[in-house]
Formats: C-alpha cells, structure tokens, sequence
C-alpha cells in the first residue's frame, strides 16, 4: 500500500514536519510494509519558513523583533537557495503568532503586528528583492498597522502622532501619511500567501470568525469590527482603495490589508503559493490512500484549511482521504461534502488541553495506526482474507 502522509501543523504543539513524521511512525507500527511518502503541508504559518528554505537549500537568519505584545522576540527569516531574485522567506507568525502570546494577554485588541514589519525591514537589509510572506497562526487584530508604521507609514490620530499598538487603537485612526514610508519597498517584489477566504469586514469577517480563538469576548469582536470599519474608511478616503471584501484581506488579522495598501504586495491563494514548491498533486495521484491532519476540523476546514485543500486533490484524482484532528469541533460532518472520506480525533480519553499538547506526538501516532489497523481490515474483507504483506 502506497501511503501519502500530508499533514498541516498542530498549532502551539506540533510542526507539519513533526506531524509527518508521528503519523509515519504509526503507519509503519500498522504496517511495517507500506510505502509512506511524507509532504508536510505549511499553510502561512509557524514552519512556513524552515519548509520552504529547507526544501530549496537556502539559509535561515535569526534577529530579534518585537513581539505581539510589545516584548522583544527571537525571531527569524530565510533566503531561498537557487533562485533567480533574491528571495527572502517570512512567516508573519514567527513575530506576531499566537505561540507568542502568553495566554494570559490574548487580548486582540492590544496585540501588534509592528515585528512583521521589522522582519521585513531585516529582509531587505540583508538584499532582499523579492519576499514570499506566509500568513496564519496569527494571534493579532490590528489589520497590518502596526507592520506598516515599523516600515514608516504614518497612522495618525487627530493630535497628528502616531496611534498606538493594537486593533482597538484603530479606532483612533484620522489620517493615513504615507511620506515617510520606506522607498525601498518599491523595489521589491512581495507576495503574500493568504487564506483567500478571510476577508477584513463584513458577515464573516476577521474580527468575528478568528477573534475569539486569539481570546476575544463578544465586546471585543465588536470593538475590533468598529476599529476596522474606521481603519477601512480611512483608507477609502485617503488612499481611495476598497478593502473590506478584497479576497484575503482579513488573512491573519487583517494582516492582508496591511499588505496590499502600504507594501503593494500582491495577495495570493496561500496554496498557489505551496504547491510551486510542493508537487503535492503528483503526490497524491500516486497513492493508495491519503493521511492528513490538523489541530482542530470543524465547519472552518473547507474554507482553505490544509485537510480540504488535499482532499480537493485527492477527490479529483479518486484517491480515499483519512483527516487526524486534534479535535472534533461543530459543523466538522460537513467536511464529507469536501472530499474527505472520513475524519477521526486523536484524542481516545478525558484529558486537559495541556495533557493533549503534552502528549501529541504519542496520541497522533497511535491514531494513524489504529486509522491504518481499520484500513486493513477492510481490504482483508475484500481479498478474501490475504494480508497486505502477502499481496505485495
């Protein structure tokens, strides 16, 4: 049996390369015979950087930038090895992800996206002329303001000063001053792999769908859309750009926004962007079945989360779709619509959030092997009783 494992990370626990590799060595306890090929799927976030660079022979460098919550960080970025351009690699959440928000500050209308902008600012110092900028695990709501002011954009109250960190000092916005911005970034090309379905305002926007997973209360939810409605308006009448239902606009806090008005980065599908690094649909034709994960399935996955994506590969091609979840959350029955044949959670008993964190890596390996163990009865019921191993 061909095994594709193409798993995203488990935020805040495990990498998509740890993931892979849990998963494999559950395959292999199953089914020692199996011929397993690992793709460790990066979505935009944590990992984004160290994939990319390490499948291109590149080299990663390490800074410190300031954190979400205004804290300096250990951060990093990476050059590709082999290309054309010089091209720097940026995970936004390696200076604004949730893992760097302690859990007792999740509060998104404080936190900053400022050290993205100061990754970026490193970028270029060190000769970048083109960035490729992973969006997700975010843990801010400041639409990309704080990322814009690092790199000289002035966001200005009605006193003239700069407005502070945070999405609810949005706000405060009067007047967008783009005199001092970074002429540099004219000169680079920047692209942003985003989540195409998360957009600033609106019915689901960023604040609403995303803003209680980073710790916001229904208040805040509705603090940080009025922020944003203010933030958008600004941008209308100063820069005359309509951003509020831009494809990925609301990707990563509205990071996207950020992006596309102050750096003319242009805003991709997060998987455009993966899958010229990844021949994963290649990967996929040639198995038997597909293994795949995340953190958490629920009614979000088919909106551009890793299990959908694959499995949209998968169903053209008529390969079968196994989903490892962290967690079973409402509206996950819907991702059988979505080419996924079935979804199982690694969890088999009561435990803490911290428990299921601390013992990851144990509970998603013995998931693939049960999730393997069942697949292998079925093809016993169908050969009449001859095991794998014989068959091949």
């Amino acid at each position: 049996m061909r095994i594709l494992i193409a798993p995203s990370g488990f935020k805040e626990s495990l990498s998509a390369e740890l993931a892979a590799a849990c998963i494999e060595t559950g395959v292999r306890t199953a089914l020692p015979t199996a011929q397993v090929t690992k793709v460790p799927v990066v979505d935009g976030g944590e990992g984004f950087t160290q994939c990319l660079v390490g499948m291109t022979g590149g080299r990663i460098h390490r800074v410190q930038v300031t954190g979400p919550v205004g804290a300096l960080v250990d951060s990093h970025f990476g050059f590709l090895g082999g290309a054309e351009r010089k091209t720097a690699v940026i995970e936004m959440a390696a200076a604004a992800g949730l893992r760097l928000v302690p859990s007792d500050r999740r509060d998104p209308r404080f936190t900053t996206s400022y050290g993205v902008g100061e990754l970026i600012r490193h970028a270029i110092d060190a000769g970048a002329e083109r960035i490729v900028l992973g969006c997700g695990d975010s843990g801010i709501n400041d639409g990309g303001a704080g990322m814009a002011q690092a790199l000289g954009v002035g966001l200005l109250n009605a006193d003239g000063r700069q407005i502070g960190f945070g999405g609810a000092e949005l706000a405060r916005l009067r007047r967008i001053v783009l005199s001092g911005r970074d002429p540099r970034l004219d000169r680079v090309r920047i692209e942003a792999a985003v989540n195409w379905h998360n957009v600033l305002l609106g019915p689901r926007c960023v604040a609403r769908v995303f803003g209680p997973q980073k710790g916001a209360t229904p208040e805040m939810v509705a603090e940080l859309e009025q922020a944003l409605e203010t933030y958008a308006a600004t941008i209308r009448r100063d820069l005359g750009l309509e951003v509020g239902q831009e494809p990925g606009s609301g990707a990563s806090g509205g990071l996207g926004t950020g992006l596309a008005v102050f750096l003319g980065a242009r805003l991709e599908p997060r998987y455009d962007v993966i899958l010229r690094y990844f021949d994963l649909e290649a990967q996929v034709a040639a198995a038997d079945l597909v293994l795949t994960a995340e953190g958490r399935l629920d009614g979000q996955t088919p909106h551009g989360k890793v299990p959908a994506e694959v499995a949209a590969l998968a169903k053209r091609a008529g390969i079968p779709v196994i989903v490892l979840a962290g967690s079973i959350g409402k509206g996950a029955y819907a991702n059988l619509q979505h080419g996924i044949d079935a979804y199982m959670s690694i969890i088999k008993h009561p435990c803490s959030l911290d428990e299921a964190i601390g013992e990851g890596e144990k509970l998603l390996s013995h998931a693939a092997e049960h999730a393997v163990r069942m697949v292998h009865i079925g093809y016993l019921l169908r050969s009449g009783g001859v095991p794998l191993a014989q068959a091949s």
